[in-house]
């Protein structure tokens, strides 16, 4: 009976840690002008939080899997929108969590380390600790799509600019990763600029993304990031953008290649992940350039 009182009181501790953090950043993100979006990313994983504090206690594993979701959803919080980071990175969060667990088990249970567990684990680990210690941050994705169109009608196309368009690809639905709600600039020749802001406005909250043709040729065309300060930049530096098209069949086949500096390590982890959601990407970019 004492265990559980005790249990109890801290449970009621824990949500009123929890509850006095939400309080805080509630405050923050509205004095900031963006109490619009404060329901979303501070009230409700606040509540999820407090409400998963006052769960009784389990197993080793069951609080271990709550307490990480309790910590998770308040980095989501502090993080406002880049809580899509927290997101990309919860399930490694919670395998390290649960392996770790099960080393301290093993520990307590045998008196003595498991030789083989530690070397690999720390292995796994290290990469992005320091910054020389990254393996091929630089990547790059490519997208293709055949239009019913003939080649020469192509850069007339191109040069009405980008568009916002909807829907997005299911995964960047699914994770919330946010898209251009405004969108402008147009031309193909070399010094044109193309702006993607983010938030409805290309100088809102979110930030935009200014783009500037470096080369025009008649089947080609480069362009570099000559700014960002989206909040997609938060876990991907883009650098270079190329669309190319060629004759395919009866149609045109036209195809975008982004490159970019992955944000985020491990690479055997983030890596494809961001590989999937620059593919998503580029496949939006697409549809902007109303070449469905």
């Amino acid at each position: 009976m004492v265990e559980k009182k005790r249990i109890r009181a801290a449970n009621l501790v824990l949500v009123g840690l929890i509850a006095v953090f939400g309080a805080v950043f509630l405050w923050l993100t509205v004095r900031a002008g963006r109490a619009d979006s404060a329901l979303l990313f501070v009230v409700l994983p606040t509540v999820v939080a407090a409400s998963l504090a006052l769960v009784p206690g389990g197993t080793t594993h069951g609080k271990v899997f709550r307490l990480t979701t309790i910590g998770l959803l308040l980095a989501a919080v502090a993080l406002h929108e880049g809580a899509i980071c927290v997101v990309l990175a919860a399930p490694l969060v919670y395998g390290v969590a649960h392996i770790v667990t099960g080393v301290v088990g093993s520990i307590r249970e045998s008196r003595r380390l498991p030789a083989l567990i530690p070397l690999p684990l720390l292995l796994l680990g290290v990469e992005g600790v320091q910054p020389q210690w990254r393996i091929n941050p630089d990547q790059s994705v490519e997208v293709s799509r055949v239009i019913a169109a003939d080649p020469a009608t192509v850069p007339a196309l191109l040069a009405a600019g980008p568009r916002p368009a909807d829907p997005r690809p299911l995964s960047l639905r699914l994770l919330g990763v946010p898209t251009p709600g405004h969108v402008h600039g147009d031309g193909l020749a070399a010094g044109d600029r193309w702006t993607f802001g983010y938030h409805g406005s290309s100088h809102g909250p979110g930030g935009q993304i200014v783009t500037e043709v470096t080369e025009a040729g008649p089947q080609r065309i480069v362009f570099r990031v000559v700014e960002d300060s989206s909040i997609t930049g938060r876990w991907v530096d883009l650098r270079d953008a190329t669309l190319s098209w060629q004759q395919l069949g009866t149609g045109t086949e036209v195809t975008v290649r982004i490159d970019y500096r992955r944000g985020l390590d491990p690479s055997w982890y983030f890596g494809p992940l961001q590989d999937s959601l620059m593919s998503a990407g580029a496949e939006h970019l697409l549809d902007m350039l109303v070449l469905r």
